[in-house]
């Protein structure tokens, strides 16, 4: 017949399940656990503003064609991309509000200056009527979409993050094991957030 552990080896499991509940209670998982979520949700906001970067030189080539008289939208368009393109912000820059307001502003006039190629299509009815072009924009108005549908996850795992490290008990674990700093959310400038009404270059609107 087996022997019952002895009084001294009960305590230490005791002690020992004590502390790993109290370690895992102060954030030790679930803090790292949080931050990875918001930086992979911040990788989905890269990955759709570069898709619209990418979109950019095809469609500065089609209008171009069309609207020879234009050169002043498309050099816009072409500095705000070469903008947007140069300003970087890493997952370790989240953290960072002055950097994020940066990438933000650059992204910003990026969505501005792309708002031009309606006005431009209402103009040559040719270029509204190019299958290229509006296969571009359709595709653009996607990108737009989902770059909305990407800050929104970002902005909810910040939010998410942010309240952990801030509450406790894991407000200890941030604080002692990690040294967790709040991330930033990404807060875009007044009507950034929409869409271009790329529809109106296609309906006539």
């Amino acid at each position: 017949m087996a022997s019952l552990p002895s009084r001294s080896t009960l305590v230490r499991a005791v002690v020992v399940m004590m502390a790993a509940f109290s370690l895992a209670s102060c954030g030790l998982n679930s803090i790292p656990t949080a931050e990875e979520n918001a930086k992979a949700k911040w990788a989905d906001v890269q990955a759709q503003y570069q898709r619209r970067a990418d979109l950019v030189p095809n469609l500065v080539a089609t209008v171009k064609a069309a609207g020879k008289q234009e050169q002043g939208t498309l050099v816009k368009v072409t500095e705000a991309r070469a903008k947007a393109t140069s300003v970087t912000l890493s997952a370790s820059d989240l953290s960072d509000p002055a950097k994020v307001k940066a990438y933000q502003d650059a992204q910003s006039q990026l969505s501005t200056a792309l708002r031009g190629f309606t006005a431009i299509s209402e103009a040559y009815p040719d270029l509204k009527a190019n299958d290229n072009y509006q296969t571009l924009m359709s595709q653009l108005e996607g990108t737009e979409n989902r770059i909305t549908v990407a800050i929104r996850d970002y902005n909810e795992a910040v939010q998410a993050f942010n309240t952990r490290i801030r509450t406790f008990p894991d407000m200890i674990g941030a604080k002692v094991i990690y040294g967790s700093k709040p991330m930033t959310p990404f807060a875009a400038a007044a009507g950034a957030d929409k869409a271009p009404d790329v529809g109106a270059a296609f309906n006539g609107s």
